[in-house]
């Protein structure tokens, strides 16, 4: 039987699922719970803007499945969303319950690793830690729509020889989900036993320290920034493009767009980069 909360008690057995828009966390967890699905998972607007947990009791143990936001969401900016999942994971470890385990959701039909979903690999990474690896299971979703195995397996093989492999080196394992309750389950029971703290956990209630000033804080800090650099040159060569063309309305309006970015890459470097990540996570 399933049952929906925002709460959780130490004897849970709490597991979150992370991963990009579209990967298919939430139809992960309707699998689990018997769940009707609400939105394609190929649409571009996340399905899950917040938090929900989703609460099963089987076999004797009380379950919460965690459907976490993604940071690829075009509603929300990244640093909202981190905060969002900060906030619950924080909760959760001062009224001690840990996690059982984390599971990130990757389409096994995505032709190559995006920009955003190296992001989205980076941060989770960020969040989770190596003391947690053992916890955490990379899922490759979508297996029953792979036109062409071969060509999944290929890239899998591309995902544990490259971009996952510090990850499966520190002890992650990688599974593959079938899109079936039973396969799902046993994914889910492979994590059952031990628990453990997040790395994002321990920096925000261990060691007392701001959402800034943690791994995961400054790594998204650093993405935003790197972004702001590619903005300006970006525009920078549009801009000489306009020039070349003879397009001075165009080359006003670049230039206008080229010294907005420039300023705010001024200020932020002028102050200490604490004062600047605190900035920029508490700014609306």
């Amino acid at each position: 039987m399933s049952r929906n909360g925002s709460s959780g008690v130490a004897q849970d057995t709490v597991i979150a699922i992370m991963g990009a828009t579209g990967s298919g966390k939430s139809n992960f967890i309707n699998k689990l719970t018997g769940r009707k699905e609400k939105k394609a998972a190929r649409s571009l607007q996340s399905a899950t803007q917040n938090i929900k947990e989703f609460k099963l009791d089987r076999d004797g143990r009380h379950y919460v499945f965690v459907d976490t936001p993604s940071f690829d969401d075009i509603d929300r900016s990244d640093r909202e969303v981190l905060r969002t999942i900060a906030d619950w994971l924080d909760k959760k470890y001062r009224g001690r319950v840990k996690l059982a385990g984390v599971v990130y959701t990757h389409r096994i039909t995505d032709n190559r690793m995006s920009g955003s979903a190296c992001k989205n690999l980076d941060l989770f990474t960020k969040i989770c830690g190596d003391n947690a690896a053992k916890r955490v299971r990379l899922v490759t979703t979508m297996w029953d729509t792979a036109a062409n195995l071969t060509m999944a397996e290929s890239r899998v093989e591309q995902l544990e020889g490259n971009f996952w492999k510090p990850l499966l080196d520190v002890g992650v394992r990688h599974e593959r989900f079938r899109n079936t309750t039973e396969n799902a389950w046993g994914i889910v029971n492979g994590l059952i036993g031990e628990t453990a703290a997040l790395l994002l956990q321990e920096e925000l209630a261990g060691t007392s320290s701001q959402l800034y000033e943690t791994t995961a804080g400054k790594a998204l800090y650093t993405s935003q920034q790197k972004c702001l650099y590619e903005e300006r040159e970006m525009i920078r060569q549009l801009k000489r493009e306009a020039n070349a063309q003879e397009d001075p309305t165009l080359a006003r309006e670049l230039q206008a767009e080229h010294d907005k970015v420039e300023a705010h890459l001024h200020k932020t470097w002028k102050e200490p980069i604490g004062r600047r990540i605190s900035r920029f996570f508490t700014k609306k």
